[in-house]
C-alpha cells in the first residue's frame, strides 16, 4: 500500500490536495486557541506525515476523502475552524481532526491519534443529512504494538429488528461482503445487547494481534465497506415528506445521544486530553448534532439507565447480557436468541 505522495497531506489549504471543488480555503496550520485553557496545549499541523510509515490509519483517511471527492462535492465543515489538531497532556501524542460536508452528507469527519508508544486510533464516520435515511458509516479502530480492537459497520439509521423494509433496502445486497470479512476478521467476543441495536448484520467487531497481514485485511475491509457506503449514497433519493425527515432526524439524534454517552472509546480521550476537553470534543466534534438535531435527553431515549437520583447509570449494560458469538446467520437474520449469551 502506497504512502502519501502529497507533502503535508493533512493540510488542505490548497484545493489541489484532493481536488476539492470549493472556493473556501481552509488551513489546518493554525493554533486552536479555544482549547488552551483546558489543560492541553494545541499544536501546528505543518509537520509532514511520516511517509516512511508502513502502517498508518492516515492512509485510510486519505483513501476515503479521495473516493468521496470523486462522487460528490466535498467542502470543509465549519467545525474545521475550531477542531483541527491537539497535542495531548503528555506532549507526545498527537490528535488530528478533519471535517467535511457534502450535498447528502451532514458531516464527514475523522479523528486520528498517533502515540509515541505505537498506539494508533482512528474514529472515522459519515453522517447523512436528515433528508436521507442512509446508514451511518462507522470505523472505530484502536491499535497498540500487539493488539487491535476494531469496529467497522454501516450502522443502521433505523431499527432493523423492527423495520424489515429498511434492512432489505440497505443490507440485502451487502450480506456477501459481510460474510467475506466476518471469516477473515472473526467475532471479537462479548458485545452488549444494548450496543447491538446500533449495529447491522454486516458489522465487523473483532480483535486480532498486530501483523502486516492482519492490517492488510483490515485496510481492504475498510476500503470495500466505504465504497459500498458511497454506492448507497449515490443511489439514495432525497426525502420530501416532512414527517419522514423528522423521523430520520430523531433516529440520528438518538444514535448520537447513545454514542456521546456510552461509547467505550471515551476513556482514551479523557486520559489524553482531560475530562472537560474530551467531553467537548465528543459532543461537539465526534458526535456533532447531539446538541441541535433534537431536544430529547439520554434518559428520554433510554429510561432504563435512570438512577434513583435521576442521573444516568454509568454501566454499559443494564440488561446484563452480552453476545459471545456473532448473532446473525449467513442470511443476515438475527439469531441472538440462539447464540451464547453471557
Amino acid at each position: 500500500m502506497e504512502c502519501f505522495s502529497s507533502p503535508g497531506w493533512f493540510s488542505i489549504s490548497t484545493p489541489s490536495f484532493l481536488g476539492l471543488k470549493s472556493k473556501n480555503k481552509l488551513s489546518l496550520n493554525r493554533k486552536c486557541r479555544s482549547f488552551n485553557k483546558d489543560g492541553s496545549r494545541c499544536m501546528s499541523m505543518s509537520q509532514r506525515a511520516d511517509e516512511s510509515s508502513v502502517f498508518s490509519y492516515k492512509k485510510l483517511i486519505h483513501f476515503a476523502l479521495e473516493e468521496t471527492n470523486t462522487r460528490t462535492l466535498l467542502a470543509p465543515s465549519p467545525l474545521q475552524e475550531k477542531y483541527s489538531s491537539l497535542l495531548a497532556m503528555d506532549d507526545k501524542t498527537e490528535l488530528q481532526m478533519l471535517s467535511f460536508e457534502a450535498p447528502k452528507i451532514r458531516l464527514l469527519r475523522s479523528l486520528c491519534i498517533e502515540g509515541s508508544d505505537g498506539m494508533q486510533v482512528l474514529d472515522f464516520a459519515a453522517f447523512p443529512k436528515p433528508e436521507f435515511d442512509l446508514p451511518i458509516f462507522c470505523a472505530n479502530f484502536f491499535t497498540t504494538a500487539k493488539m487491535n480492537i476494531i469496529v467497522l459497520d454501516l450502522n443502521p439509521l433505523h431499527d432493523i429488528m423492527d423495520q424489515e423494509d429498511y434492512k432489505e433496502k440497505y443490507y440485502k445486497d451487502l450480506i456477501p461482503l459481510g460474510l467475506k470479512y466476518s471469516e477473515l476478521l472473526p467475532w471479537g467476543g462479548k458485545l452488549t445487547s444494548e450496543s447491538l441495536r446500533f449495529f447491522s448484520p454486516i458489522v465487523i467487531w473483532t480483535r486480532f494481534s498486530s501483523s502486516p497481514h492482519n492490517h492488510s485485511v483490515l485496510f481492504s475491509a475498510f476500503k470495500e465497506y466505504y465504497q459500498a457506503w458511497l454506492e448507497l449514497m449515490d443511489r439514495s433519493d432525497e426525502e420530501t415528506d416532512a414527517f419522514q425527515i423528522a423521523l430520520n432526524c430523531e433516529a440520528q439524534h438518538k444514535y448520537l445521544t447513545w454514542r456521546s454517552e456510552k461509547d467505550p472509546g471515551h476513556g482514551v480521550l479523557k486520559r489524553l486530553i482531560g475530562e472537560d476537553l474530551a467531553k467537548n470534543v465528543i459532543r461537539e466534534f465526534l458526535f456533532n448534532g447531539v446538541s441541535d438535531l433534537g431536544s430529547k435527553t439520554f434518559l428520554d431515549y433510554f429510561p432504563e439507565y435512570r438512577c434513583e437520583d435521576g442521573k444516568v447509570n454509568e454501566k454499559r449494560s443494564m440488561i446484563g447480557k452480552s453476545f459471545e458469538n456473532r448473532p446473525w446467520n449467513a442470511r443476515g437474520e438475527f439469531i441472538g436468541d440462539r447464540v451464547k449469551i453471557v
